[in-house]
């Protein structure tokens, strides 16, 4: 984040390169005149850069500056993906394993982060182990569509168990 720029009172130049409201270069004014200017047309004076000399400073409203800054700086931001999830079963038969495989090869290759869980019931929780190799089975058979690499090592949770993996 940056930090905030100056405005009219805060800014110390002498002179100041000034462009107006419309975005118009009005030129080299003085500090004086910039503020009344800014000040006759009931905005701020903001200094955009202090870079240069003298100075470039805009006349226009200081939150809706800052709300623009804000919305610039969050669009140049990179995108790391979602996180989409994939839930299998303990009795999850072939064909829905294949279905999920191409699920999650299709977030995978969209650049998103794939969440996979198996969520375990009543006397199913005492089958870790089987749980265990069918994640890993589900791992292997992604791997042959889409390489991955895994995010979040497999954690038992309350529930089963989970992991993540992105895009290898």
């Amino acid at each position: 984040m940056q930090p905030k720029p100056l405005v009219n009172k805060q800014i110390r130049a002498k002179e100041v390169r000034l462009i107006d409201e419309t975005g118009k270069q009005v030129g080299v004014v003085t500090l004086e005149n910039a503020l009344q200017m800014a000040q006759n047309s009931g905005l701020d004076l903001i200094q955009v850069t202090e870079r240069v000399e003298p100075p470039v400073c805009k006349i226009m409203n200081y939150g809706k500056y800052i709300y623009q800054l804000g919305k610039k700086e969050k669009q140049e931001r990179p995108k790391g993906g979602e996180l989409k999830g994939i839930r299998l079963s303990l009795g999850i038969s072939q064909h829905d394993m294949e279905v999920r495989t191409r699920q999650a090869a299709k977030f995978l290759k969209d650049g998103n982060k794939v969440r996979i869980e198996m969520r375990l019931k009543g006397r199913e929780k005492a089958m870790g182990d089987f749980a265990k190799e069918k994640i890993y089975k589900f791992l292997e058979t992604l791997k042959t569509v889409i390489p991955n690499k895994v995010e979040r090592d497999l954690k038992r949770d309350p529930r089963g168990f989970s992991m993540i993996i992105s895009k290898g």
